[in-house]
């Protein structure tokens, strides 16, 4: 009651204050999954009697969180049919030759294909796409996916079906004023579009970094491609206990000089060793990866060498050689938080993992007992057919996906796209409510057989529902308790007597800040409210505010936390935390002076 006294607050609101400081604590130290801080947050409110027990609970019934859910499943309709790999294909023969070029067609594809789907999920449909191309045109993969990711995030700001958008315009509701609409969002979004485009052609792309994950430096080596002929001249040999070769150094073997071969890579117990030393010893058991004519490699087995690995032959005269390919563990996917070795990847697949890039960091030892995390990146050496069953499995992108022809069902990839335009046209209009809209598209995709009941519930991201229903009640405890208004009438105090727009570019900076840290969700879930009641309090047009810091939500540039469509670039392009600030920083300043000039001419501030 003292600290309630000092700050001029009641005790619920103070402790409202604590429950939130908690939260937001708790999901920086990533101690506890950001999930399950959103059921503490659900469960301190209700046995704190902050909110009685229907609204505390209101939060997975409302608007927002059923808008999402069908948003997930229209999403994963349009990637079964092959609609969106097929446009992703597209776009990879007409990007043109240069490094401009190729970045504006996948930065403005991601924004377009952003205004309909899940930016994370745009990213990763586009994310093969863009890597193949850079492979082709000699253009590394750091100088590609950070723009294609600030183009999701930037086509995320002209549209209302973005997570953040949706949890403003409830908030807005919430609190008795109109929900935002399609045409609230793609005024100003849209200008950030272009300058935000604009700036990564003319300047960010200087910034990018010129580098490549480990398993990317060594498939993009053209001149390793070429010379070597890596689809038909790679090889697995192990090494057996009876062979000539044991106790021996790779530097004093034949495989070299006399055969030929290039030995590029060995697998020594759980360790990789890519390159691999002259000096090092060869042991019973270890795998090496070869490059080389067929005819010489088979010489190999007069070594005490066998072709293959575990003992399974190919039979003579027929090629078996083995594949380099790098692979990103996906949004949602089933293997996050197991390990390679828990998951038997290798008796399954019949993949060998070499390296891991996580977070700017390379490892290549005991690389099967990392428990896998959304972005990691997976160098995999194997027979090409069994990367094709890993590409077709859920949960897996590979890098190297060929470019393909029509979609597997062209009259099932066209009535995807009609229903999903026909949603987005109904909520648009007003016609029907934006929630009813999308369970509506997402139900038509389902009944006619685009999407099985099954895979409708493997594609929605049950973390994010558990995250968004359980944080949003502080939304309602922020203005049952009044906490919103205290917060919103500092605000307005402080920048009310430099005019209405400082309100809105005050509230936008603080929501940009916020995001870096704690996502674009979240910080929707906390500002949103307090920037209505400022808003209101100042006779500013709440929904324009509440478009300024729904578009604040989306300026996840600064750091890879900030979006997991940043996290799921970090691994295939090899950045580091200091790469996203570099450009992430011109960037949000960018949108920022576009904010400025544009909010004026379409809302009246």
């Amino acid at each position: 009651m003292v600290l309630a006294t000092i700050l001029g607050l009641s005790f619920r609101e103070v402790a409202l204050l604590a429950i939130i400081v908690s939260a937001t604590a708790l999901i920086l130290t990533g101690k506890i999954r950001a999930d399950l801080v959103a059921v503490l947050v659900l469960l301190a409110l209700g046995l704190g009697r902050l909110l009685p027990a229907d609204q505390t609970l209101a939060g997975f019934s409302s608007p927002a969180v059923l808008t999402i859910v069908g948003l997930f499943v229209i999403n994963a309709g349009l990637e079964r049919v092959g609609a969106v790999q097929w446009i992703a294909d597209r776009l990879a023969r007409i990007s043109g030759q240069s490094e401009v070029q190729v970045i504006a067609v996948f930065m403005v594809s991601g924004a377009l294909l952003s205004l309909v789907m899940n930016n994370i999920a745009a990213g990763a449909v586009l994310l093969p796409a863009a890597a193949s191309v850079g492979r082709q045109k000699n253009i590394p993969a750091s100088k590609l996916l950070m723009p294609l990711a600030f183009g999701t995030l930037l086509g995320g700001m002209a549209t209302f079906f973005t997570t953040a958008n949706i949890i403003v315009s409830g908030s807005l509701q919430a609190q008795g004023h109109r929900h935002l609409t399609m045409l609230d969002f793609l005024p100003v979004g849209g200008a950030m579009v272009v300058t935000g485009t604009a700036y990564m052609l003319l300047f960010g792309r200087r910034l990018l970094p010129d580098r490549e994950s480990p398993g990317r430096a060594m498939l993009a080596r053209q001149d390793l491609a070429k010379t070597y002929q890596l689809a038909e001249r790679l090889w697995e040999v192990q090494v057996k206990p009876a062979s000539q070769l044991l106790r021996q150094k790779l530097g004093d073997t034949d495989i070299g000089a006399k055969l030929g071969l290039t030995v590029i890579g060995i697998w020594h117990g759980s360790e990789a060793r890519m390159p691999p030393s002259p000096s090092d010893v060869l042991d019973a058991e270890d795998i090496l990866l070869v490059l080389g004519r067929e005819e010489r490699v088979r010489q190999l087995e007069a070594l005490g060498l066998s072709i293959g690995r575990d003992d399974h032959y190919p039979p003579k005269g027929r090629k078996l050689p083995v594949r380099l390919t790098e692979v990103v563990i996906a949004p949602r996917s089933p293997a996050i938080g197991h390990s390679l070795k828990e998951l038997r990847h290798r008796t399954r697949y019949g993949l060998t993992t070499v390296a891991l890039w996580r977070e700017g960091r390379s490892y290549r030892t005991d690389v099967g007992d990392f428990p896998l995390q959304t972005g990691d990146a997976l160098l995999m050496v194997g027979p090409p057919d069994r990367i094709q069953m890993l590409r077709d499995e859920q949960g897996y992108i590979v890098l190297d996906q060929p470019v393909q022809g029509a979609p597997p069902s062209a009259f099932r990839a066209i009535f995807a796209v009609v229903i999903t335009v026909a949603a987005i046209t109904l909520s648009a209009a007003g016609i029907l409510p934006t929630a009813e809209a999308m369970l509506s598209g997402g139900a038509l995709l389902v009944l006619s057989g685009c999407l099985s009941m099954e895979e409708t519930y493997r594609s929605i991201e049950w973390r994010v529902i558990t995250l968004i229903g359980g944080m949003l009640p502080i939304s309602t405890a922020l203005i049952a308790t009044g906490l919103a208004s205290h917060i919103g009438d500092a605000f307005a105090v402080v920048l009310a007597p430099a005019g209405p727009m400082a309100l809105v570019a005050g509230l936008y900076i603080f929501a940009v800040l916020l995001t870096q840290v704690m996502g674009g969700q979240v910080t929707a879930l906390v500002v949103a409210p307090i920037a209505v009641t400022a808003a209101s309090h100042l006779g500013i047009d709440p929904a324009a505010v509440g478009v300024a810091v729904s578009i604040a939500c989306s300026a996840a540039f600064m750091t890879p936390i900030a979006h997991p469509v940043n996290v799921l670039m970090m691994g295939p392009g090899g950045y580091n935390f200091n790469d996203f600030f570099r450009v992430g920083f011109g960037l949000t300043v960018v949108c920022f002076l576009t904010l400025l000039v544009t909010m004026p001419l379409f809302w009246h501030i």
